[in-house]
């Protein structure tokens, strides 16, 4: 589950608007968009960059920062080199899918020879990826995994037996791609001698059928393999094939953990691969290595956690000698772990009260790796160099907001792409020691416009809960603030495991729009209660086997503390979340009945029942093993308590939280005789877009919050 936020569609350009105030159709017409760089890569010499431009692959200078004119000319979504470089895969359309897979155009242009091929005769694949010696292209078609000889054009036919929402050859299933994070699960070995791909049987998953109603006399059916809590997984298994030949030969993972298999990655090594493992509880992962000559298979090491390990967020990094740096939570923070090739640890990497949170690189020359972390403070995001044999630190970004980077290829430059909550996003080139060489992009048109429309700041601040910990929280206040008046309170959260609402980071989404309210008389906070990320493993996992349980009783504490300051009038909180922030917001109103006196709540989860298996049973285990956790935390169960005006959204066709979760809620709150209002979106999935979705969306929600708070 990820959160939903507003995204800033463009309707048409906007002209003659009235200054001095925020309203949605500035915001819908495109007038705050800001403006960015798409498709940043280093070329492999380090002397160049390329970008996205409407005109095709720009390539750039690092040291004069000048286009030097276009590797390919046209319009393209994005592309990929291969790894000498001499030749490029360009996405020239897509179709999506679920969250990350969609169906892609694609062709390969040699830039040696000036050649262009359509991969697959120009018909639509999934997935597709360079064999490293850059001669092949594998991909997906109808669960099958090919590859095309890029000499010849000829394709061949690696997998049999791929069929819709029952055998998939090297693609994820629905849970494995919103739960793991990716839709790719082959790779080639370094030598590109062999493909290792999972399989993933889904005959025995529970189906589940969605009406999309169009405007066909009869709806059609979206039907696909969703394992709700508790029910049958994809059973899955890990083959090599041999190019030469053709042969293909399963793994024996017998005496591993072997429920999921989330990862195949490439190693340095010519005839290796490591898939990562993990049993059903996700507390313990295997690191196995697999020889696909022999197909001999060795444990690097076993990764445990008494609670859970992030099996959707894994760092590892094979550096040339195939060595490698794993990312865990061991010592109560993320941090990076440095092993010998095979699997014996050398030394903790990165230490300290925070967390590395990104990963970007390693340079052979200096020993140093470039990573992302909290080191300066949890609400900001930073950028450092750090020696990997000695341990010795260097930041080399801005020292507070949000800050990450994309680094030349020798390390000796980077575009730093930062933000704070009071500056949108700039790109600033760097030299590998911090010192800027010169910015490249800013967003000063975007901050004046919303300066002139009376934009203020958010402010920071800590918030204490009942078990003694400092919660971060952001503030927005009206522009005429006046510390003698009572406001009332719109709080706004998202709190899933591991999340961050409350961060020193532009917001180019909710931001503005809460910008709007708070210019309404309202002042809008964020509180990231227990559970939420970055601040430690003991922080954000107290919530396992209790989902839900510690969050909203955070929220109602922040809900109660701000309504004991002078300023908020504590008759007029309210609450609005989207996905897990709607289930909390559901909460809220019911287990917060006599705090909280408006609520809304967009495709809320109600009752973890009836989500997926991969996410919830990381948190909760499954409904047999700990039934309590989730009855006892569903606002199904509180629906007697509702007090206050609540609104509940839903799209009809949500792929991800069901519809079915609002309906059980809307049929609790009618059988315990509770008036609330209700809107369904047709056919709109987990995102709610699509024409006018979201300005109507975002209008109904403003009127519902003038109108009852």
């Amino acid at each position: 589950m990820k959160k939903f936020l507003l995204t800033l569609t463009v309707a048409a350009a906007f002209q003659s608007l009235s200054a001095q105030e925020i309203t949605l159709d500035k915001i819908y017409s495109g007038y705050y968009r800001g403006k960015g760089i798409a498709g940043i890569t280093s070329m492999k010499n380090g002397e160049n960059y390329l970008v996205i431009e409407p005109t095709g692959i720009a390539k750039y200078s690092y040291k004069t920062s000048q286009k030097e004119g276009n590797i390919v000319d046209g319009q393209f979504e994005s592309y990929e080199f291969s790894d000498d470089e001499s030749k490029i895969l360009l996405l020239k359309g897509s179709q999506p899918i679920y969250r990350h897979s969609f169906l892609g155009v694609f062709d390969v242009k040699d830039l040696k020879s000036g050649k262009t091929l359509s991969l697959n005769d120009g018909k639509p694949v999934q997935e597709p990826r360079f064999s490293p010696d850059a001669t092949k292209v594998a991909f997906i078609v109808d669960n099958n995994i090919f590859y095309q000889d890029l000499n010849s054009g000829k394709i061949t036919q690696v997998t049999e037996h791929g069929v819709k929402n029952k055998v998939l050859n090297g693609l994820a299933d629905w849970v494995y791609e919103e739960e793991f994070g990716h839709a790719r699960l082959y790779e080639w070995t370094k030598n590109s001698n062999a493909i290792v791909f999972v399989k993933s049987v889904e005959t025995d998953v529970p189906e589940i059928y969605i009406p999309i109603y169009g405007k066909t006399l009869y709806p059609t059916e979206m039907r696909y393999k969703y394992p709700k809590a508790g029910e049958k997984n994809s059973v899955v298994s890990a083959h090599i094939y041999l190019l030469d030949g053709g042969k293909k030969t399963k793994v024996n993972l017998d005496n591993f953990k072997n429920y999921y298999i989330p990862n195949v990655i490439q190693t340095s090594k010519p005839d290796e691969i490591v898939l990562i493992t993990s049993q059903r509880t996700q507390n313990a992962s295997d690191v196995l290595k697999v020889n696909t000559k022999t197909g001999e298979v060795k444990k690097l090491f076993t990764e445990t956690d008494e609670k859970w390990i992030d099996t959707d967020n894994v760092t590892l990094e094979f550096l040339d000698d195939n060595s490698f740096l794993w990312g865990s939570e061991r010592d109560g923070n993320r941090h990076l772990y440095w092993y010998d090739q095979d699997g014996k640890l050398k030394k903790q990497v990165t230490k300290g009260n925070w967390e590395v949170t990104d990963y970007y690189g390693f340079n052979p020359k200096s020993k140093e790796i470039y990573v992302q972390t909290t080191e300066k403070g949890s609400i900001n995001k930073v950028v450092s160099k750090v020696n990997i044999e000695n341990g010795k630190s260097q930041l080399i970004s801005n020292a507070e907001g949000n800050n990450s980077a994309n680094f030349s290829k020798n390390y000796n430059y980077f575009i730093e792409t930062s933000s704070t909550a009071a500056k949108p996003y700039t790109f600033v080139l760097k030299d590998g020691n911090g010192k800027t060489v010169k910015e490249l992009q800013n967003n000063n048109d975007q901050l004046q416009k919303l300066k002139s429309d009376n934009f203020t700041e958010k402010e920071f601040i800590t918030i204490p809960n009942n078990a003694g910990d400092q919660m971060n929280a952001w503030i927005i206040k009206p522009k005429n603030f006046d510390k003698n008046k009572k406001y009332p309170l719109f709080m706004f959260q998202y709190s899933g495991p591991g999340s961050q609402q409350v961060a020193n980071s532009w917001d180019n989404g909710n931001g503005i729009w809460f910008e709007m309210l708070a210019q309404k008389g309202y002042i809008v906070a964020c509180v990231d209660g227990r559970g939420t990320g970055y601040k430690g493993a003991k922080f954000k996992k107290v919530t396992y086997m209790n989902l839900g349980k510690y969050e909203i009783e955070d929220q109602i504490t922040a809900a109660k503390w701000f309504g004991n300051q002078s300023y908020i009038d504590k008759s007029r909180i309210g609450m609005f979340g989207w996905s897990f922030g709607g289930y909390m917001t559901s909460l809220a109103m019911t287990k917060g009945a006599d705090v909280f006196k408006m609520g809304i709540a967009v495709a809320p989860v109600t009752n973890w029942r009836y989500y997926d298996s991969v996410y919830t049973e990381r948190f909760l285990r499954t409904p047999q093993e700990n039934p309590d956790g989730y009855d006892k935390n569903s606002p199904t169960e509180y629906a007697n308590l509702l007090k206050g005006k609540f609104l509940l959204i839903h799209g009809t066709a949500d792929d991800n939280v069901h519809f079915q979760n609002s309906m059980e809620f809307s049929e609790a709150l009618i059988q315990n005789k509770k008036q609330f209002d209700f809107m369904a979106y047709p056919d709109k999935n987990h995102g709610i877009y699509g024409g006018q979705t979201r300005p109507q969306l975002y209008q109904k929600m403003t009127d519902f919050i003038l109108e009852n708070l």
